[in-house]
């Protein structure tokens, strides 16, 4: 019983950690996401963007879509970028090149955005400054106008909790579709 207790406690503290060091004047999160249709995880490898998502002339070859699909959807911050599930999408501002140095605890509470072959853009997202960085270990991780993406861990789908929170020796986040940080 006492076990349990403790395990419920330092869940609690995770789940929280984020939300409480958020800048005063953040309101609860809420976003629309333009397609909920699929699963969390911290990479939608494999996954095809529905056809709504990639106009005709530019949809790649059925062998082709492999990518992760980078898409925008309202929040508290304005239209941001999020994954096809719904879940908010982050940079790190520690991180000045497409080299990720986010590893160990901090890639354990900001999973990267890890795809198999090249990102696919949906709704506002460019696909021109969509692409790819390698991690140690060889993983793919998605890029954006040459930063890294990460989701947070302990957030829900269409929650922007994290945006202009400091951890790990930097500054996280949400990230428009004109590459900049959402306003704050």
């Amino acid at each position: 019983m006492r076990g349990s207790i403790v395990l419920l406690v330092l869940v609690t503290m995770l789940v929280s950690a984020c939300a409480s060091q958020r800048p005063t004047g953040s309101s609860t999160p809420s976003a629309d996401s333009s397609d909920p249709s699929q699963n969390a995880s911290s990479s939608s490898a494999g996954r095809t963007p529905p056809p709504s998502v990639v106009p005709p002339a530019a949809r790649p070859s059925i062998s082709a879509r492999t990518g992760t699909v980078v898409t925008t959807s309202t929040s508290q911050f304005g239209p941001v970028l999020f994954d096809r599930t719904g879940q908010a999408i982050y940079t790190f501002d520690a991180e000045k090149t497409r080299t990720p140095t986010c590893y160990g605890d901090c890639a354990v509470a900001w999973p990267p955005v890890l795809t198999n072959g090249q990102p696919i853009a949906g709704g506002a997202v460019r696909q021109n400054i969509l692409g790819v960085t390698t991690r140690r270990g060889g993983a793919t991780q998605a890029t954006y106008g040459g930063k890294p993406l990460y989701f947070y861990a302990h957030e829900g789908k269409h929650e922007v909790l994290c945006h202009n929170v400091i951890e790990f020796g930097g500054r996280w986040l949400a990230v428009t579709a004109a590459a900049g940080p959402a306003p704050t």
